[in-house]
């Protein structure tokens, strides 16, 4: 690794964000003190993508942000700043599209193509399918939709469906060539017909030189309108190649590629083959080799075929080029499950921390209170296990039909061989697979021809047992062998390879039905506390004591010192501080249950009938509703701010349209119901309207304050927790100052950099800002100088010893405490408080507790540190340690502590 890891910065790119607004930070990001910039895909992808992770050209930097150009004089700068550079990379899918000739290849010529096994694609499919159409086929002929064009800019005759262009197979273009009334009509049927892949290139300067013939070009366009008004050729010329198009809703139960999730746009790409490995990865190794990269954020890993193989290739290309280019995972970590060691990488993204630190700040002693006041407003109760496990086994039979057709065909040619097993029906077998992913803890398992690791025996054995229990399949037997096929429990060569190939699939599946069920499905409906419905998170997990925390760190350090700790990403259902002024609400459920009250009481008026027995919004979302409302407030909001109501409204208009339709209750993406959709948007449009409600909303606001003071001293504490826990902080692109950001695509919006430059240059030091808190700059340079800390001494953060502190007195559960030592002797102790609303009172207006009302409380110092000077890197004073260190003295000028002694 050519820099050390001390902080990366995460920056989104597209949206107004190229190379060049991302060189014109670098100075920023120096004086902040991070040392990678951490870039969202940056390569070629779908024309107008807004994220970058449907990419067509592996090898190409994407045009509208710069370029190769571009992308140098960023790298330039970044290098000459001594900073360095972490892509998000995407190897597991693709994006359909005419942009991708990987794919243009494909569906020209077939299972002949040299990039027929770049992608996942079923060759024993009678087509590939491509379902685009927005009507059934036959429909879309009959009224015109598909064609024949010629697109100029190509050269080269395309197939359109309502705008939609695919490629034509050369050998098929007799079809076309036909209508066409020209001497050199029967030269060109002969040349194209006879046609291989190798030709392509011929086929097309040829044809070129055709078509630079006006008389020629003219007689072309015309044999072209010919064909375009027969039905019945056109109809021939679409069954003679190699794709087939279809309406976009077959899609879900017959599709002849894997897609990532449930999108027919994004294909499956094959890295386990060596040659896709080698011609998806050149611009990356290039870009090593060139000491341009430092690291690599893999995105899905869980959707590749062999995720350890294919790290290990990935780690062996960069050792090949002598370069230490650190390795990061998009990796979900539910329950008790760890990172595998065997994949040796420096760690995730981080989800699993953001959990961490949830646990800490909510109060679980309330947790009764909270559900008592939820299912008081719903009227009926909820079991959130049982809706995981229904959605898990909705979004397999119905999203993913397809998905669950090729893997019960995979199990029933093992099946059918076997004596025993020869009798199992097809019904039965589809539906234990369901079983045994939806009783699947975890987002896959990873067998593969290595073998079966222990862990995953267990999960395995598990998830049958359970699904045995539920006896959803009458017979044990059908879901005890979907079991064997898990556990490649086979002797026969052919019956091992079939278990190869049903496992295979059935690993990169399950991730997606996990996602789609509990990640958009579910946490969209079980709105009890919404800050707990976050990727990677369990609603269930109510709160934890420091020393739960303190274990998870131990996890942290063991297994991961140098893996990212995220708060906010891209994906992430709320910013990381409106998760933290939410948190504040499992300490006063009674508070909280008395303010929605109030408020559905008070825009009863607001809330329609639809359709029978219903109303929108239905009570979970309305619950939910104001929980978002409260988070996504700015903390110097003005209610009389008519442009802030109207900008906040539009923000919130547009994330409850996308949490119904998520939550797939009363409307869905798919089949939306316009009149719960619009009642629901006049709903939050009168909330935010001073016309329709008066003071509501100033009234709402008046009385969340206490949330609000709370959930700042929330955002402090798990920021400085974030800075020095083990690990490296991930910063999301402006979350310096407090995110209040709801899920994607609001979490992509402008940041406001010129303002946060502000913050850093004002000259203010923390204790300086605090007064101020609500503009958020607090936070900025509280951030900066912890920064500075960790830049001085980066592996003390990383892999350095973490000591849980013992903390005494009145207020013990209102701290939590923890050290970092290495072998050099230098140590930093971090000291932070936590269930804020219950420590700083109703009546707070700053975020920080008067230092007498910390009373005897204390933190006990381990013997190696009694004693020691310590240097308060946020207060800028010197603290002398004893055998305590007491909070009415170090939290003084702070709420938060970072000592530091060398």
């Amino acid at each position: 690794m050519s820099r050390p890891l001390v902080a990366t910065y995460r920056l989104q790119f597209r949206e107004g964000t190229g190379f060049a607004e991302a060189e014109a930070l670098v100075p920023y990001l120096k004086t902040l003190g991070v040392s990678h910039l951490y870039a969202s895909p940056i390569f070629s992808a779908s024309p107008g993508s807004t994220h970058g992770y449907d990419v067509v050209d592996y090898n190409r930097f994407e045009e509208n942000l710069g370029g190769d150009a571009g992308f140098n004089a960023m790298s330039d700068k970044l290098m000459a700043a001594d900073l360095g550079l972490i892509l998000d990379f995407v190897p597991n899918h693709m994006g359909v599209s005419p942009e991708n000739l990987w794919w243009e290849d494909v569906l020209r010529w077939g299972r002949e193509s040299r990039h027929a096994d770049t992608f996942d694609i079923s060759w024993d499919a009678e087509k590939i399918l491509i379902p685009t159409l927005g009507k059934p086929y036959g429909q879309a002929l009959e009224e015109g939709d598909l064609s024949v064009v010629f697109d100029a800019s190509r050269s080269e005759i395309r197939f359109s469906a309502a705008g939609y262009e695919l490629p034509l197979d050369p050998r098929t273009l007799s079809h076309v060539f036909a209508f066409v009334e020209h001497g050199e009509r029967d030269r060109l049927v002969r040349r194209f017909s006879a046609a291989v892949p190798a030709d392509g290139e011929e086929l097309g300067e040829r044809f070129a030189e055709h078509i630079a013939d006006p008389t020629f070009l003219a007689a072309m366009k015309q044999g072209i309108e010919a064909v375009n008004t027969d039905h019945q050729a056109l109809h021939a010329l679409h069954e003679a190649q190699a794709w087939r198009l279809a309406w976009w809703r077959l899609a879900r139960e017959k599709l002849s590629y894997r897609r990532f999730f449930e999108i027919a746009d994004l294909i499956g790409v094959r890295q386990e083959m060596r040659r896709v490995f080698r011609e998806s990865h050149r611009t990356v190794l290039r870009l090593a080799r060139e000491r341009r990269l430092d690291g690599i954020r893999i995105d899905h890993v869980d959707g590749v075929a062999d995720p350890k193989g294919y790290l290990q290739e990935l780690d062996q290309a960069f050792q090949s080029l002598r370069r230490d280019v650190t390795i990061h995972v998009e990796k979900i970590l539910t329950g008790p499950e760890r990172l595998r060691k065997s994949w040796d990488i420096e760690g995730t993204t981080g989800y699993e921390f953001i959990t961490a630190v949830a646990g800490l700040f909510v109060d679980g002693r309330r947790e009764d209170a909270m559900t008592a006041a939820y299912e008081g407003f719903l009227g009926e109760s909820e079991d959130l296990r049982a809706m995981i496990a229904e959605q898990k086994r909705a979004i397999f039979t119905h999203n993913l039909a397809g998905e669950l057709t090729v893997l019960t065909d995979e199990a029933m040619a093992v099946a059918e061989r076997g004596l025993a097993t020869r009798d199992f029906g097809r019904d039965d077998l589809s539906r234990s697979i369901v079983e045994v992913a939806a009783n699947l803890p975890v987002y896959r398992t990873y067998v593969g021809v290595d073998g079966v690791p222990e862990k995953d025996v267990e999960v395995i054995d598990d998830a049958v047992a359970m699904a045995q229990a539920g006896r959803a399949v009458e017979a044990k037997e059908p879901v005890a062998f979907v079991g064997r096929l898990l556990k490649l429990a086979f002797e026969d060569g052919r019956d091992i390879t079939g278990a190869l190939n049903f496992t295979r699939r059935f690993q990169q599946t399950t991730g997606a039905v996990m996602a789609k069920a509990v990640e958009d499905t579910v946490f969209y409906r079980y709105n009890r506390l919404v800050a707990l419905n976050e990727v990677g998170g369990e609603p269930d997990h109510y709160g934890t004591d420091a020393s739960a925390f303190h274990a998870e760190m131990a996890i942290r350090l063991e297994d991961q010192p140098d893996g990212l700790m995220a708060s906010s990403t891209h994906d992430t259902k709320r910013g990381e501080d409106a998760r933290a002024r939410l948190y504040t609400l499992s300490e006063a459920p009674d508070a909280w249950t008395a303010i929605v009250t109030k408020a559905a009481e008070t825009l009863k008026a607001y809330r329609e009938p639809v359709g029978e027995g219903h109303v929108s919004p239905d009570p979970a979302t309305e619950w939910g509703f104001y929980q978002s409302l409260l988070g996504v407030l700015p903390a110097d909001f003005d209610p009389a701010d008519a442009e802030a109501r109207k900008e906040i409204a539009a923000r919130l208009t547009a994330f409850a349209e996308k949490a119904v339709r998520e939550a797939k209750r009363f409307t869905s993406w798919t089949s939306p119901a316009e009149p719960y959709e619009t009642a629901l948007k006049r709903f939050v449009e009168a909330v935010m309207s001073e016309r329709e409600t008066g003071d509501f909303l100033a009234g709402f606001w008046k009385s969340a304050q206490p949330f609000v003071v709370a959930g700042a001293l929330n955002s402090l504490a798990q920021t400085l927790v974030k800075l020095t826990a083990p690990g490296v902080p991930d910063i999301y692109q402006g979350t310096e100052f407090y995110d209040l950001s709801l899920v994607d695509p609001d979490n992509r919006r402008k940041v406001d950099f010129a303002a946060r430059e502000r913050a850093m240059s004002d000259g203010r030091k923390v204790a300086e800002a605090l007064p101020d808190w609500r503009d958020g700059a607090v936070k900025a340079k509280l951030t900066a100088a912890a920064l500075k800390a960790r830049i001085a001494s980066p592996t003390l953060f990383t892999t350095g010893r973490y000591l849980p502190l013992e903390v005494e007195g009145a207020k013990k559960d209102h701290v939590v405490a923890f050290a970092r030592t290495d072998g050099e002797g230098r140590a930093a102790v971090t000291i932070v408080p936590r269930l804020a609303l219950q420590l700083l009172g109703e009546d707070a207006t700053v975020p920080m507790l008067d230092p007498a009302g910390w009373g005897d409380t204390a933190v006990r110092l381990p013997s190696h540190l009694a004693g020691a000077r310590f240097d308060d890197i946020l207060g800028e004073r010197p603290v002398t340690g004893g055998a305590t260190l007491r909070l009415s003295e170090v939290l003084a000028t702070l709420p938060v502590a970072l000592l530091l002694a060398d």
